[in-house]
């Protein structure tokens, strides 16, 4: 199993910025992604960035340009550094671990952004 934590979360003014953390511990498979995703209320689950095939990062392209998702391999974390942050970033943010292997994704608790003046 894998477990994820996410930190960072809070209320920031339009324009501004927020790094959200993800620490995965348990057991780590072979094969697998790790990304961020987020859900606004009333509104679907959607990817934001995530890190695929040879260490690749991709970005929707409501925050390319904006956003960007680094890690720490040797830590095992996974960083979301938002920039130039709108009201419509607000959501719940959440890391995802998706073990190719199991063929099973595994979710961290969620942490709230709200962007508001």
């Amino acid at each position: 199993q894998v477990q994820l934590v996410e930190t960072g979360g809070g209320l920031v003014q339009p324009g501004g910025s927020l790094r959200l953390s993800c620490a995965a511990s348990g057991t780590m498979f072979s094969v697998y992604r790790m990304g961020w995703y987020r859900q606004a209320p009333g509104k679907q689950r959607e990817w934001v960035a995530i890190i695929i095939t040879g260490g690749r990062p991709i970005y929707a392209d409501s925050v390319k340009g904006r956003f960007n998702i680094p890690a720490d391999n040797a830590k095992k974390m996974v960083y979301l550094q938002m920039n130039s942050l709108k009201p419509e970033d607000t959501a719940v943010y959440t890391c995802n671990f998706r073990s190719v292997t199991e063929g099973f994704d595994y979710w961290g608790q969620g942490t709230k952004v709200t962007i508001s003046s």
